[in-house]
């Protein structure tokens, strides 16, 4: 049971539904981290009086520092902050809702101080998933999914005593807001259709992420991570209600499923207390009055980054890292309204056949990979 987290990304839509879990539980906040959010982190600040504040960017943080300076709250910046905020002594649990590669470090060093994990940050397990379960295994430390498709996954494997038993994961996909249309209709989409996501209320990026079912590769990739099986037991579902989180079909034929309605307090609250549940005031899923409950095969035709996204699964090595470093590019692109829709799975795959890839990489590799990636899809939107 967590009694006191180090909370990275504390002003995205995780991270704020973290806090009034938080809340709900009484835990005690002793770091917070976001990017450039001046007002935001100061108002989280002086309600939770962490040790430490951080903000990413140097300015951001200098603002931040003069306006709390009539308290006791230390306030750093950059990836030192993080690196600080996520091995904090007195957190037993880092909450890693940071989006993006940036997560990955500071995730690794809070793994080799046996922090719990709280896992929310998709892209760690995406690029670097093998070096991260090393550690895992090496350090003895936790990880638990905060994702509520991985989430569901972990609930239902809790009785499973052996994984030889799973036959496949299956995870569930709203299909996001262009379910149904052809490659050809979806090139005319702005971000504004984009970011008008059915079910979900969740940040920019990972709601354009849903919208182009990348979201739905990456979770494919970290569920094959978190649960080291291969592509071939790892399966996604379009299911538009968002009523079942995730599947798990066991060799015998039977089928567990976690339901609820679509709340991400939910899994951040399991991550929280596991192995215990918590009481929560939130009204449960009434079976009597949601919706027929439906399952479709996603369209790999028109929502391309979902097939790049399995082939990268297949290639291994630093492919990952490109493909993630390439569609985090193009999607701050898209959201800029530099590009258009369909020039995110294009910009992806240009960059994965333009830039070289190891097999066996190592932290560097990783990042440089990124790195590449990103100057790819910059050289061609410039």
């Amino acid at each position: 049971m967590t009694r006191n987290i180090a909370l990275l990304g504390s002003t995205g839509s995780i991270g704020r539904q973290t806090l009034e879990v938080a809340r709900e539980l009484g835990l005690k906040v002793s770091a917070l981290t976001a990017n450039s959010s001046v007002e935001q982190m100061e108002k989280q600040a002086r309600e939770f009086l962490p040790r430490l504040a951080v903000l990413y960017e140097e300015n951001a943080a200098n603002a931040l520092r003069d306006r709390l300076s009539d308290t006791d709250i230390q306030v750093m910046s950059g990836m030192e902050g993080l690196l600080a905020a996520a091995t904090l002594p007195e957190a037993d649990t880092v909450v890693t809702a940071v989006v993006g590669m940036i997560g990955l470090r500071p995730t690794l060093a809070a793994i080799e101080e046996k922090k719990r994990i709280a896992l929310a940050n998709k892209e760690t397990l995406v690029c670097a998933g093998e070096l991260v379960m090393d550690a895992v295994d090496r350090c003895g430390a936790e990880l638990v999914p905060v994702d509520s498709e991985h989430s569901a996954i972990f609930q239902c494997l809790q009785g499973c005593r052996d994984r030889a038993e799973i036959k496949r994961l299956l995870l569930t996909c709203s299909g996001g807001p262009f379910y149904g249309l052809s490659y050809d209709e979806l090139a005319g989409k702005t971000r504004a259709d984009a970011l008008k996501h059915p079910n979900w209320t969740m940040g920019a990026k990972i709601t354009v992420d849903s919208a182009t079912l990348m979201n739905k590769g990456l979770e494919l990739i970290e569920a094959m991570r978190l649960y080291r099986l291969p592509l071939s037991q790892v399966d996604a579902v379009i299911h538009r209600q968002s009523i079942v989180h995730s599947l798990v079909e066991f060799r015998d034929g039977a089928l567990l499923a976690q339901l609820g309605t679509p709340d991400m307090k939910l899994p951040i609250r399991y991550a929280m207390t596991y192995p215990n549940r918590a009481e929560s005031v939130a009204p449960p899923l009434d079976l009597l009055s949601c919706p027929p409950l439906t399952f479709a095969e996603p369209d790999e035709q028109a929502f391309r980054c979902l097939a790049l996204a399995k082939a990268c699964a297949k290639a291994g090595g630093t492919s990952c890292a490109v493909m993630n470093g390439a569609n985090e590019a193009a999607v701050g692109a898209f959201l800029a309204e530099r590009i258009g829709f369909n020039d995110i799975p294009a910009l992806v795959e240009t960059a994965l056949n333009e830039t070289e890839q190891a097999s066996d990489p190592s932290l560097e590799d990783i990042l440089e990979s990124d790195r590449r990636a990103r100057e790819s899809v910059q050289k061609h939107i410039s």
